[in-house]
């Protein structure tokens, strides 16, 4: 189902507001990793939000999600502060885990490895007919 106007602006702001309590929460940076939000996802009836997060040279993604979810609640009361003006009702946080970024990082190294292990006379040659 395609996501409607008032979902994508909604997700949008949450994005926003969310990217920049992670830096003044100091959850961008945990164990030496960096953590961002690459998208939010808003349900139909905008009383949920699905954050995604993207884990770069993170050691331990388990225990970073569950430092993330520990302080959910003061994410939360940090962005109801923040746009309880412009939403009625604040949605329901949840946390996931985009693993995207790590299997971009996999199918680059599979690509390596083939052209390493491709012999130098496989080259296509230019026919001339």
């Amino acid at each position: 189902m395609e996501e409607g106007k008032r979902q994508k602006q909604v997700a949008g702001l949450l994005n926003e507001e969310l990217s920049d309590i992670f830096r003044r929460l100091s959850l961008n940076m945990i164990d030496g990793g960096m953590v961002s939000i690459s998208s939010v996802k808003v349900t139909p009836d905008l009383l949920e939000a699905r954050i995604y997060l993207s884990l770069f040279q993170v050691k331990h993604v388990e225990a970073t999600m569950k430092k993330i979810e520990d302080r959910a609640w003061e994410i939360k009361k940090e962005l109801t502060d923040r746009v309880k003006h412009q939403l009625r009702r604040i949605p329901v946080l949840q946390f996931y885990h985009d693993d995207t970024l790590d299997q971009v990082f996999k199918m680059e190294e599979l690509f390596k490895k083939i052209n390493e292990d491709k012999p130098e006379n496989d080259q296509p040659t230019s026919s001339q007919d």
